[in-house]
């Protein structure tokens, strides 16, 4: 019998079952704190190397550390005998993510909201979210696939996929969409950030897995997890506030401008994650993979996404304000979700195969 009981993800306890509620006031610190102090929150924001910003490259890093703990090494090659998920995985983010965003955006900056937008700013904005429709997470994802306990090594594996696919497929995508040929990647970004969000802390990880192993066995490393899971919690919450406090200027400024990107940004964002979700549960491809798998399609890899929008656009423009707002839509939205999932946990037989 499947588990039909979507519990909340062991060791988190208050913090899982009130997590709507802590990201909630994060993000009217993050507004309240940026509008009062922009100079230290503009300070914060220029620490950054390749477009990654550090501080919340560190906490990424606390985030995601934890999963890694949990990886198995000795499992990896029991997943090519169970391809299912990474081909989801692939066709959701690579062959409809990115046109389905492209469609959306053409659909009400073109039309829905023609009125009220230039032109010229609904080519920046129908440009902004295509970037992000292009750019599938690579960091945050290890944080929802936790909090609904999907499987670590298999997400490791669909976000590693992912990482060699976005080097090979994005500039040709993104200049397809827009009609352009001169599309700069920013390596130093994608490569920086696929070191400080998977490589660094998946060493961490696998270190910190061998140790507790040689003392404890499974069980010791289950206990070290139950510990420095609300770590991950807690860095969820300062990320939020920092994300928030960095454009609580613009979102004050430009509140219908933001509401108006955000409605193809949300649409996209459900959309995509029922699709793959249902997908996943028609070819019966266990919860465990199945979550991690519709989250995976559903969240950007907006560091990326921003980088390209100012490098191509410039800093000022509504490409950039796009991606931005991409950002800030994207914790509450992955949180609805992840509650979703776990409460449809008793959905997917447990028992088959990916």
């Amino acid at each position: 019998m499947a588990d039909t009981t979507a519990h909340p993800p062991a060791g988190l306890g208050i913090f899982a079952r009130w997590l709507s509620l802590w990201v909630a006031q994060a993000i009217g610190a993050g507004l309240v704190l940026g509008n009062l102090l922009p100079g230290a929150f503009g300070a914060l924001a220029a620490l950054e190397i390749a477009s990654v910003n550090l501080p919340v490259a560190v906490l990424i890093w606390a985030m995601v550390y934890p999963m890694m703990v949990g990886v198995d090494f000795g499992a990896l090659r029991q997943i090519g005998q169970r391809p299912k998920g990474i081909v989801l995985t692939l066709v959701i983010n690579w062959l409809v993510k990115p046109f389905t965003m492209a469609a959306l955006g053409v659909l009400f900056f073109d039309y829905v909201f023609a009125p009220w937008i230039s032109p010229e700013n609904a080519q920046a904005y129908l440009a902004g979210v295509i970037l992000l429709g292009a750019a599938p997470c690579t960091a945050m994802v290890f944080v929802w696939s936790n909090l609904t306990r999907g499987n670590a090594t298999y997400t490791l594996v669909q976000v590693s996929v992912n990482d060699i696919v976005m080097v090979f497929a994005f500039a040709p995508i993104v200049a397809l969409l827009l009609g352009m040929t001169d599309i700069i990647v920013p390596w130093n970004t994608l490569l920086l950030s696929v070191l400080l969000y998977v490589l660094l802390p998946l060493v961490a990880g696998l270190l910190t897995r061998m140790r507790l192993v040689r003392a404890g066995g499974v069980a010791a490393v289950d206990r070290f997890k139950s510990r420095v899971q609300p770590l991950s919690v807690a860095g969820l919450l300062v990320t939020v506030v920092l994300l928030f406090g960095f454009q609580g200027g613009v979102i004050v400024a430009q509140p219908m401008v933001i509401a108006m990107i955000a409605v193809p940004l949300l649409i996209q964002s459900y959309g995509i994650f029922f699709l793959a979700y249902f997908a996943a549960r028609a070819w019966r491809i266990p919860f465990d993979v199945a979550a991690p798998c519709a989250l995976i399609g559903t969240s950007n890899f907006f560091e990326l996404a921003v980088a390209v929008a100012i490098s191509l656009f410039g800093l000022g423009s509504g490409a950039a304000l796009a991606t931005v707002v991409g950002v800030l839509v994207e914790v509450p939205v992955m949180l609805s979700l992840v509650a979703f999932a776990n409460r449809t946990r008793h959905w997917f037989d447990q028992g088959e195969t990916v």
